[in-house]
């Protein structure tokens, strides 16, 4: 005679047997799933903040906490968040170059890429690390490209160490072209190359479009430039935390080079192709 309660009523498990399990379901879009609750029934349109948005066959839209709940062909499911797949193909580094097989940094270069300002090295950095680090290039700031004769004196460029050099609002006529100008001619100009972009500074090398605006505010002369970005963003900048807090905020909106003004893009470009070039 057969036991149907089994051998052993305290043996591990025996509070569940005879219980359905929810077994745990990504939720991809346009996965029909039914609401256990009231029977409404939608594909998945979208899963965003713990909670994922069904659509039904009349178009009507809701929206339910992820968990369980829910039904699939009347079995009870557990709706979690999808897990990102690895797009196929080489993948490629923010800036839009191929990632190499081997990401550790080659040993650093002689030569260097200049920059004016930390802001412009963190941009750089954002965008084009991973191709540098390959690359074996680093990138030093200036503080200042008045600071750059100095730094020219004490440490001379070479046919074997060139500096390529990142220049902010590099227009006719500015104090920038004329330093440029000046170096240029100087002793150390062959071994330089020195490019710029036509922008008052390189928050504005950051599209409109990645920060949500039409346009970069337009600042009248007398206002320093950053203080008024801020204040016309409605952000603080009452100290130079304020404003550093101020670019973290305009960083964040840089994920690739599509985020960049073309005129800083192809800037960057020939620099690295300068400083990596075989000696002569």
């Amino acid at each position: 005679m057969d036991d149907r309660y089994g051998t052993d009523v305290l043996a591990e498990g025996w509070r569940r047997r005879g219980t359905v399990t929810s077994a745990e379901i990504e939720a991809t879009r346009d996965l029909v799933v039914e609401v256990a609750q009231d029977g409404y029934c939608g594909a998945i349109t979208r899963v965003e903040a713990g909670m994922v948005e069904l659509e039904d066959w009349k178009g009507r839209r809701r929206s339910f906490p992820l968990g369980g709940g829910f039904l699939i062909e009347g079995r009870p499911v557990k709706l979690v968040v999808p897990v990102a797949k690895q797009q196929a193909g080489r993948r490629r580094t923010a800036s839009g170059s191929f990632a190499v097989a081997d990401e550790r940094a080659r040993v650093a270069l002689p030569s260097r890429i200049l920059v004016e300002g930390r802001h412009d090295a963190e941009l750089v950095e954002k965008v084009w690390g991973a191709d540098l680090r390959a690359e074996g290039v680093v990138v030093e700031y200036l503080k200042g490209l008045d600071l750059l004769e100095d730094l020219l004196a004490d440490s001379p460029p070479s046919s074997t160490r060139r500096y390529g050099v990142l220049v902010d609002h590099l227009v006719p006529g500015s104090k920038e072209s004329r330093i440029v100008d000046q170096i240029l001619r100087g002793p150390h100009g062959r071994h330089l190359h020195i490019v710029g972009h036509p922008f008052i500074d390189v928050w504005q090398c950051v599209t409109p479009a990645a920060m949500g605006i039409r346009a970069w505010p337009q600042i009248p002369r007398g206002i320093d430039w950053k203080t008024g970005i801020c204040r016309a963003f409605g952000w603080r900048a009452e100290d130079q935390t304020d404003i550093a807090h101020a670019w973290q905020r305009i960083l964040s909106r840089v994920t690739t080079y599509r985020d960049l003004e073309p005129a800083l893009l192809g800037r960057v470009e020939e620099l690295i192709d300068f400083v990596t070039a075989p000696a002569q």
